[in-house]
């Protein structure tokens, strides 16, 4: 996919040509029974199976492109592709068709005493716009879950995965085609011009819902700009929070995999809060980190415990890294840390190692976060870990869903109400 710079008049009629072609094949997908879309999914899979070669060939050449613009280890991390992430590409659209189908659940139902009979039916949201930044494996995943759903998609990765993104969409439309499904289900945005991003954001006549997945400054923008209603996916600044009555051997091995299993993931710990009282595990635990080749910036207590410690500024608490660096501070047992997640947490995943039942469950109730673990990695924020299948990301809003969005997220409902005659008097 090549970096397209129309005129603004020739773009706004090439989106709304996108965007009128998604309603035509949402309103087919709502219709589509469950062995249809289960078919062409397994299509989709193989597809991306018999296309490995030129995904990874135009993954090369993102690869090369991002190099050369300087980006981050962690952003590289997420963009890269070898045979085994296009292998999981595929199964993950097998996962999804091994799910149950959404779409027509009976989620409620009840009679009236005037002979009314009313159900509330699970149905797809419709057209669904998702924005993303790095990684092109959630190009399957968004288009997987959408199809699965009965929803199409509008798909706008960055332009750093552009070629990516782009050889993706054309084996999954290659699946739709052999399932007798419109290709249209599943789209691109043509262009890189960021121009075209805020013309989807105002397209609220031909799209129902705008999911943005990245940075910061990605989701500050949508969120300012769209006239469509969003799913948020907001920045990862998640904790684990040492407890002074924790397992010292199991805290260490959680915090090292909730860490450094992935730096670059949206589930990873960014901020180490320990209880004074576990103070002793100050000396393990930084060279635990360290042995792992994490950079720790932590507050005196830390520092003054071991000189490889760097000082942690005010924005450290603030920071979601993304990165092999953690932030690290002795706080005044539960009360503060449930103080500290309060005023830094980002509302996304947060953790309490424990083996005291009663902290664990305060800090389960007390904890505002779409996930809350306890005596578990951070990086089990996962819609396919939750057993949910793939995911298009995790909401931090709280309005229709938070948590793994997944194939039951992007579903609504209507009512159905059946009569015999009824007037109202």
């Amino acid at each position: 996919m090549n970096v397209v710079k129309a005129p603004a008049s020739d773009l706004q009629s090439a989106m709304r040509a996108l965007g009128r072609a998604a309603r035509a094949a949402a309103d087919k997908l709502a219709l589509a029974d469950t062995d249809a879309k289960n078919h062409a999914l397994h299509a989709m899979a193989e597809a991306i199976r018999a296309n490995e070669a030129r995904i990874l060939k135009a993954n090369a050449a993102d690869m090369v492109d991002a190099k050369a613009k300087g980006l981050s280890a962690a952003l590289l991390d997420r963009l890269m592709l070898d045979s085994k992430r296009v292998a999981a590409m595929a199964v993950g659209l097998e996962e999804i068709a091994a799910l149950a189908d959404p779409v027509g659940r009976t989620l409620a139902e009840w009679d009236r005493p005037n002979g009314l009979e009313i159900a509330r039916v699970a149905v797809p949201l419709g057209v669904i716009g998702i924005i993303y930044e790095s990684r092109p494996n959630v190009t399957a995943d968004a288009g997987g879950l959408c199809l699965k759903s009965g929803n199409a998609a509008i798909l706008r990765g960055g332009s750093e995965s552009a070629r990516s993104s782009a050889a993706i969409i054309e084996a999954l439309q290659i699946g739709l085609r052999t399932a007798g499904l419109p290709a249209e289900a599943i789209q691109a945005v043509p262009t890189s011009d960021r121009a075209a991003v805020g013309i989807l954001l105002g397209m609220h006549d031909l799209v129902d819902i705008i999911v943005p997945r990245g940075g910061k400054g990605l989701i500050e923008r949508v969120a300012a700009e769209s006239r469509i209603p969003v799913i948020m996916h907001l920045e990862g600044n998640n904790h684990t929070y040492i407890d002074g009555d924790a397992d010292p051997e199991k805290a260490r091995k959680i915090l090292i995999n909730a860490k450094m299993r992935r730096t670059g993931v949206c589930g990873a710990t960014e901020t180490l809060l320990l209880d004074m009282r576990a103070k002793a595990l100050i000396l393990v635990l930084v060279d635990d980190l360290i042995r792992a080749g994490c950079e720790i910036r932590g507050d005196t207590l830390f520092q003054a415990a071991d000189n490889r410690v760097k000082p942690a500024s005010d924005t450290d608490w603030d920071t979601e890294y993304l990165d092999a660096i953690i932030a690290a501070k002795v706080v005044d047992g539960l009360d503060g840390a449930i103080r500290h997640i309060s005023l830094h947490g980002s509302k996304h995943t947060e953790a309490i190692v424990t083996e005291n039942k009663a902290a664990a469950e305060r800090f389960l109730q007390e904890i505002d976060a779409a996930i809350v673990l306890w005596n578990a990695s951070t990086q089990f924020a996962d819609g396919g870990e939750f057993g949910m299948g793939a995911e298009i990301g995790i909401s931090t809003g709280k309005l229709h869903a938070r948590g793994p969005v997944g194939c039951e997220q992007l579903t609504s409902y209507k009512y159905l109400v059946r009569g015999n005659g009824q007037v109202r008097p």
